[in-house]
């Protein structure tokens, strides 16, 4: 079977690379269906062999690659993913190729979280668009001894500066051996408002791009890190009582044809298009069932509480951060019209996560689905009767009642596809299962001498 028979060109070039600069080793990489990296290390004087023919390899023990009675699956590299890995040897330089997975009859592999995204920027490419997109990915810089629980390292606060410079210095490196990956740009990096929270802003791109950049800026992040003795966590509460992380996404639809921001009118009074309001129709209407998705494990939803600058309510609104959707002020700049929604963690699979959004704003254009008025107060400070008077409703406050809306949910299963709607539902209630089956020490505290 052959594969990348239409990027010969680029082939040729990252092959020249790959000899040019003496690397002897290449890693192909891919996400299991949680969203966990997954790495083949080979040879590169087989990697021109590879990038024809792929690679293959037993998928039955990543979660949601095949029973063991269809485990065969074939790691085919995108040369347009090539990067060097900043951090290895000099003298024994590495690369890194992001895989597409196919079936050994050389059909795409239908829970390939990548292939899933692939195939709902193909349904918005007939529709005419492409949708741009900009993460804001925050994390925590922890160190651990041994077995240790892994401790905060600082109690600095929201842009705070630190006299030892530790982290402006692990910060710039994070960003510099970022930017020698394809499509990886980073705007800003600062510290959070949290303990030993930081945050890097990557600039827009295509959400495909965006999808390999921030699969790639975990690992920058994490080996980063680990080379200077700390553990990066994308974890989105480690503590009760501080604010967790989330993973803000800029969204900007793009017309194909004349190359426009489609969410920009002119003529409106706030600037912005019917098309930017369907999108955020279509995503406030499927918000209960991609939240399984934008926040996929159990301590996600620690962080989706009042109080810590995550939302909690199903809203839109301009500017007002306690919205699960805002409009930025773009200061009727047309090419930085654009939506914010503020739920997603940078704990989820990144390709699901992308795909769920762009899914919903497409069914809300599709259908023109008009959202309510936006809110301008603080919903938190309304009572619970006011917001529903006001039709407000709130994302599930459990893994378990996300996964629940999820079951429910035609637009989920249909966004996925039978194997990775399976794939994934089984695993992340075997996840729920397995959390609710534990018992922590403040409930122990708490409850064994009153009950």
């Amino acid at each position: 079977m052959s594969f990348n028979q239409d990027k010969k060109e680029k082939i040729e070039e990252v092959l020249n690379e790959i000899k040019e600069k003496n690397i002897k080793f290449c890693l192909l990489q891919f996400l299991s269906i949680e969203g966990t990296l997954k790495s083949i290390g080979i040879n590169s004087n087989r990697i021109e062999e590879v990038l024809y023919s792929g690679e293959g390899f037993d998928g039955s023990s990543i979660t949601g690659y095949g029973r063991l009675e269809e485990s065969d699956m074939v790691a085919v590299p995108d040369p347009n993913t090539f990067g060097i890995i900043p951090w290895t040897n000099e003298k024994e330089t590495d690369g890194r190729f992001i895989c597409d997975i196919y079936n050994p009859d050389g059909t795409r592999f239908e829970g390939d979280p990548r292939y899933i995204l692939q195939r709902t920027c193909l349904k918005a490419k007939k529709m005419g668009y492409i949708l741009k997109v900009a993460p804001e990915l925050e994390f925590f810089l922890l160190k651990q001894n041994g077995n240790d629980v892994p401790k905060a390292t600082d109690t600095r606060g929201y842009f705070s500066d630190d006299a030892a410079n530790q982290d402006h210095a692990i910060r710039k490196e994070i960003a510099l051996n970022a930017e020698k990956f394809p499509f990886l740009e980073v705007e800003t990096v600062h510290h959070e408002v949290a303990r030993s929270q930081h945050e890097i802003d990557i600039r827009y791109n295509e959400v495909l791009h965006m999808a390999d950049a921030c699969m790639t800026m975990k690992m920058v992040i994490k080996a980063t890190a680990a080379k200077h003795g700390y553990l990066a966590t994308f974890m989105p509460k480690p503590w009760a009582n501080h604010n967790g992380s989330g993973m803000h996404v800029h969204q900007s639809l793009w017309s194909i044809e004349k190359g426009e921001n489609v969410f920009y009118d002119p003529n409106d009074p706030n600037k912005i298009s019917d098309i930017l309001r369907y999108f955020i129709g279509g995503q406030l209407k499927h918000a209960h069932s991609m939240t399984a998705i934008l926040n996929s494990w159990p301590n996600s939803y620690k962080r989706l509480v009042p109080g810590y600058e995550a939302p909690t309510l199903i809203a839109w609104g301009f500017k007002n951060r306690s919205m699960l959707i805002r409009v930025p002020n773009f200061f009727e700049k047309a090419s930085a019209a654009r939506m914010e929604i503020r739920s997603p963690d940078p704990a989820g699979n990144i390709y699901l996560q992308f795909a769920a959004l762009l899914n919903a704003g497409l069914d809300g254009i599709e259908n023109k689905i008009i959202p309510p008025k936006p809110v301008e107060v603080n919903l938190f400070k309304i009572s619970k009767d006011e917001r529903k008077k006001m039709g407000v409703e709130e994302l599930p406050e459990s893994l378990g009642e996300a996964l629940s809306h999820m079951r429910h949910s035609t637009f989920t299963r249909d966004m996925l596809g039978e194997v990775a709607y399976k794939a994934y539902s089984d695993s992340k209630m075997k996840e729920n299962q397995l959390y609710n089956t534990q018992v922590s020490e403040w409930e122990l505290n708490r409850y064994s001498t009153v009950l």
